[in-house]
């Protein structure tokens, strides 16, 4: 894993949920814990007429890429963020050097906070520092903030703070060296996630989606969303496909909105696939215009154990469930995508949860 935290469980497994987004002529690598998965992930995308690749690969080394020069190279990170595995990154650099430059740049929480404003995008007001020393306790600060470091995934690293002494004490278990900025807390009825996908033509939006979250965590994303405010961030996905971006990238907006006005504050880049790109992809190969993506706990460890039954997503009608990231089934996790109507929505939820 060259980004996703330890922290998140069985995340060596999340490698299957790419797997519905693939073309019949792709190559996939999976991890070979999921070998006994794979006869019940392809018999349930065949009978909802999902069609993937058949080649696998069944060892997720990225050594592969190197070997199929012949194909276009689709990681979930195009680069190297966890320390040990440091060299890495000049591995991604001799591969695609500016990709992997974009990559590393908007991945800093930082830097997004520097380009915003110089391309006049809107942001929740944030102090940024190259290390904890920089903080000192008679500096003011917004109350209440969040403490975050300038790279994180999935939320790991990130502590509300309510009040100057509470940011003081959760400074203290900050690493010394790691770049990090406080960030006044935006109030905001709702969260959207902005994919756009990078052509020879610039940068093209892919899908807005509603955030689903438990805490500073994604649980999940609701299509369609309640805005689309693709002029808000068009410019920053503009300057990072001239850079090199390439692949799916997308933007976290807040939804900031009282009596007479709703404004749209950017709040980071993920500069890589995210949670919501997966169901994206099966939701636009299927012609599925209403759905929800969710995770899910389950007493099952394999996918034989959950018999789907009337739940299973019908063609015919549009609705039903759809298996999205089945690999930490092992782990007993999974996530799916609900397609139908709001309604529909929550009664799967209901009729699922009892079936897990």
């Amino acid at each position: 894993m060259t980004c996703t935290h330890e922290a998140v469980t069985g995340n060596y497994l999340y490698c299957g949920r790419v797997l519905g987004m693939t073309g019949l002529e792709d190559i996939i690598q999976l991890h070979p814990e999921l070998t006994s998965e794979w006869p019940f992930i392809r018999d349930h995308y065949r009978r909802i007429g999902l069609d993937h690749t058949e080649t696998v690969i069944w060892d997720d080394s990225l050594d592969y890429l190197e070997k199929h020069d012949e194909y276009t190279r689709s990681v979930f990170y195009f680069g190297d963020t966890v320390e040990i595995h440091q060299a890495r990154q000049g591995w991604f650099e001799r591969l695609d050097k500016d990709w992997a430059s974009v990559v590393k740049f908007m991945n800093s929480k930082n830097n997004f906070m520097t380009l915003a404003h110089q391309l006049n995008v809107k942001v929740p007001q944030t102090l940024c520092f190259s290390n904890k020393s920089e903080i000192r306790p008679e500096t003011p600060f917004p109350s209440p903030c969040y403490l975050k470091p300038a790279v994180s995934v999935d939320g790991v690293g990130i502590v509300r703070c309510e009040d100057q002494q509470a940011l003081m004490s959760a400074l203290e278990a900050i690493a010394a060296d790691i770049p990090l900025q406080v960030q006044a807390e935006v109030i905001a009825p709702s969260f959207l996630n902005l994919q756009y996908q990078a052509t020879a033509n610039g940068a093209e939006r892919l899908a807005a989606t509603e955030q689903i979250l438990d805490g500073f965590t994604h649980q999940g994303n609701r299509h369609p969303a309640s805005y689309a405010p693709w002029e808000s961030v068009d410019s920053m996905a503009e300057w990072m496909v001239q850079k090199g971006m390439k692949g799916i990238f997308a933007f976290d907006v807040a939804v900031v909105a009282d009596e007479d006005t709703v404004e749209f504050v950017a709040i980071e880049c993920n500069p890589r696939f995210n949670g919501a790109s997966y169901p994206t992809g099966i939701a636009h190969k299927l012609g599925i215009t209403h759905w929800m993506h969710k995770n899910f706990k389950t007493r099952y460890r394999s996918l034989k154990e959950i018999d789907l039954g009337d739940l299973e997503f019908n063609p015919e009608t549009g609705a039903g469930v759809i298996l999205v990231n089945w690999g930490p089934i092992l782990k007993g996790q999974i996530s799916v995508l609900l397609a139908g109507s709001p309604e529909q929505q929550e009664q799967l939820i209901e009729a699922l949860t009892k079936r897990l």
